[in-house]
C-alpha cells in the first residue's frame, strides 16, 4: 500500500526514506575538480533556476536533457538516480547542486550560494511538498512551517544553513547572491554568473541565457524542472504512489508569505531570526540581511 503523508510524522518518515545511507556515502566521498561550480543552497531558495542560468551559460542555451538533475546533479541524490558524480558534462565548467551547509559540502572547487527571504522559503516549501509527500491540504502551511522550517530533517534548518556560509562570503572562490535581487535584475545576475564561473559570454549569450532563465520560458517547459527524475526513482522507496509529482515552478514572485502564513507563525520565525542571525551577525531582519548581498 502506497500513499501520501497525512500527517507531519508521516511525512517525516517518508522523507527520510529519499536519500539512502549509500547515497549520503557516495556524495561525502565526492572530490570536486578545481573549477566545479557547486549551487549551494538551502531547499527553495533558487536552486532550479541557478542550475538553468549555469547550464544555459556554459552550453550556449543547450536543452538536451529531460530534467534539470540530468544536466546539473544533485550529489546528495547521484548515486540513488544512478549518476556518476566523476563524469563529464555537457559543457564547461561542470555543476552541480547541493542542499549541504558549509560544514557538509565537499570542499576544493567554486561555490554559488543564494539567499532568500525565508518566510517565502517556507511558502515555497509547503507547495512543493503538498501534493508529492502530503496528500493534499492535509497538513497546513503552518504545521508544515513550524515542524520542516524549525525542525528540518535533512537540509538543517534555514537560519544555522546561511550563518554556516556566511563567513564565506569575501573569498574569491564564492559568489552570494539574494533571490530577490536575481528576480529584480535577472541580465546582471546571469552576466555575474558567466564571469564567475570563467566565461566570456557576450550580450547575446547573456540574452539568450537569460531567456531560458525567464519565469515565462521555464514554466513553458515545466517538465525539465519538475523533479519527475527523482520522483520515478525514489517514490517507490518513499511508500508514495508512483504518480505522485510536484513541481518547482508556482507563482515566480517574491512576498508571497504576507497573504498566506498567519500572524503567530510570522511571529515565530521572527523570533527565531532574532535568536540566530539577529544574535549573530547584528541584522535585525532579512532585508537588512539582503543589503550586505548588495551587488
Amino acid at each position: 500500500m502506497t500513499s501520501r503523508a497525512t500527517t507531519i510524522l508521516e511525512y517525516k518518515q517518508k522523507g527520510s526514506l529519499m536519500i539512502t545511507a549509500q547515497g549520503a556515502q557516495y556524495a561525502a566521498a565526492f572530490h570536486p575538480r578545481p573549477d566545479d561550480v557547486l549551487i549551494a543552497t538551502y531547499p527553495k531558495a533558487g536552486t532550479t533556476w541557478m542550475q538553468q542560468i549555469v547550464h544555459g551559460l556554459r552550453t550556449g542555451g543547450d536543452l538536451d536533457f529531460d530534467e534539470i538533475t540530468e544536466a546539473v546533479p544533485w550529489i546528495e541524490m547521484a548515486y540513488d538516480l544512478g549518476q556518476d558524480l566523476t563524469a563529464d558534462h555537457a559543457g564547461t565548467p561542470r555543476a552541480f547542486k547541493t542542499h549541504y551547509n558549509w560544514a557538509e559540502v565537499p570542499k576544493g572547487c567554486r561555490y554559488i550560494h543564494i539567499i532568500r527571504d525565508p518566510k517565502d522559503v517556507a511558502v515555497s516549501f509547503y507547495h512543493f511538498m503538498d501534493g508529492w509527500f502530503l496528500a493534499p491540504g492535509s497538513v497546513s502551511l503552518d504545521a508544515f512551517v513550524k515542524e520542516k522550517m524549525v525542525e528540518n530533517l535533512h537540509a538543517g534548518s534555514y537560519w544555522p544553513h546561511v550563518l554556516s556560509w556566511w563567513p564565506h562570503r569575501g573569498n574569491s572562490d564564492f559568489l552570494f547572491l539574494c533571490y530577490e535581487d536575481m528576480k529584480a535584475d535577472l541580465p546582471g545576475t546571469v552576466a555575474r554568473v558567466a564571469e564567475f564561473i570563467g566565461l566570456e559570454a557576450n550580450a547575446a549569450a547573456i540574452k539568450l541565457a537569460t531567456r531560458q532563465a525567464s519565469f515565462d520560458f521555464m514554466m513553458h517547459h515545466g517538465t525539465k524542472f519538475d523533479d519527475h527524475l527523482i520522483a520515478e526513482k525514489r517514490n517507490a522507496a518513499c511508500g508514495l504512489p508512483l504518480d505522485a509529482r510536484s513541481s518547482k515552478l508556482r507563482l515566480g514572485k517574491t512576498g508571497d508569505h504576507k497573504d498566506v502564513m498567519s500572524k503567530a507563525t510570522h511571529a515565530l520565525l521572527d523570533r527565531i531570526w532574532q535568536k540566530t542571525i539577529g544574535e549573530a551577525l547584528g541584522y535585525a531582519n532579512y532585508q537588512e540581511l539582503r543589503s550586505a548581498f548588495a551587488p
